[in-house]
């Protein structure tokens, strides 16, 4: 019997359409497959979900989909939530599927929440032990948050403002002068209840692909993020007129340094209970130290983001891998 398999993405955050470009590069990549039936469901800015012919449609508690005006309904198998940023990394859209009791691609509700959150990621990062860039958090925007920051920002020399619960360097600001930091950090509270401040570092930025395969973790040599302007940020990772370079294998680096990356992102997968895919973001400093920087729980899957392609250069094939977990964990 065919599965059927839901594959949805949209949403109504920031990274809406770079959620589109992903879930169109996996429906090429399972559409062939004899034993699949595709069901493409786009949520719309405002709410409202579609399917691949513009039809409205709904999700029913007991896993099925359905046709709004015809009152069509199928019985669903798997879900693959190709939504980036909110619901989508941040555990609501799992906890939707757990209670549907409808098996699905990527981290569950726990870990999705705890890694979309910069500071609960850090916490946790200090917990395992892992190297991460020293920092402060601050919940809340006040003349003592900005005093604590400016205090950190003479401390370090540098400092980053992050909203901490944003994706895709969406709400990030380097603070180049003191006197930016009030307003660093009223832009970043507009995005996100809590904000993260952090040491700036000289260092290249690093990604290692992490993925369960043929029952096992399997973690990839590092690849490298080239950004000219030292930030990168949202227009930098998606825009067509982008200077940013990557290349699957890191160049230069020593085994010591590999095997470091390696550990951490190991380490991370397993103590996060981390599942079936995530890539995981390092910077390796001018000076020699290695800091874990985040960990991206539903990467961009695009035909040129780093996570596919890092896979494919471990050996293992991006169709195959899609294949073998849902006909490993697609519900009868």
């Amino acid at each position: 019997m065919k599965k059927n398999i839901l594959l949805i993405c949209g949403g109504g955050s920031t990274e809406h359409e770079i959620s589109l470009i992903s879930a169109e590069y996996i429906y090429e990549n399972l559409k062939s497959n004899p034993d699949f039936n595709i069901f493409h469901v786009t949520i719309q800015k405002d709410g409202v979900r579609i399917d691949r012919d513009g039809l409205e449609v709904e999700l029913r508690r007991a896993g099925e989909i359905v046709w709004k005006e015809s009152g069509k309904s199928e019985r669903l198998h798997f879900a693959v939530p190709c939504i980036h940023g909110p619901p989508g990394e941040t555990g609501e859209i799992q906890a939707v599927f757990e209670m549907m009791g409808l098996p699905y691609l990527g981290c569950g509700p726990e870990a999705s929440q705890i890694c979309f959150n910069k500071i609960t990621t850090k916490l946790w990062f200090n917990a395992l032990e892992i190297n991460n860039t020293p920092y402060i958090f601050l919940s809340e925007n006040s003349a003592e948050s900005v005093k604590k920051a400016q205090d950190f920002y003479d401390k370090n020399k540098s400092g980053f403002i992050k909203a901490a619960r944003q994706g895709s360097s969406v709400g990030c600001y380097l603070v180049k002068e003191k006197s930016e930091i009030e307003q660093h950090l009223d832009n970043a509270f507009k995005l996100s209840e809590q904000v993260l401040m952090e040491v700036t570092v000289n260092a290249r930025e690093l990604e290692i692909a992490a993925y369960e395969y043929d029952g096992k973790i399997h973690v990839t040599i590092p690849g490298e993020i080239s950004c000219p302007s030292k930030f990168y940020t949202y227009e930098e990772k998606y825009s067509n007129a982008s200077h940013t370079t990557t290349e699957v294998v890191a160049p230069n680096l020593t085994s010591d340094q590999v095997k470091v990356m390696q550990n951490f992102a190991r380490k991370a997968f397993t103590g996060l209970k981390l599942k079936h895919l995530s890539r995981i973001d390092f910077f390796l400093t001018d000076d020699g130290k290695i800091y874990l920087n985040e960990i991206n729980t539903f990467p961009g899957m695009t035909p040129i983001s780093m996570f596919p392609k890092m896979m494919e250069h471990n050996g293992h094939k991006f169709k195959d891998y899609l294949t073998q977990i849902i006909t490993k964990n697609a519900r009868s």
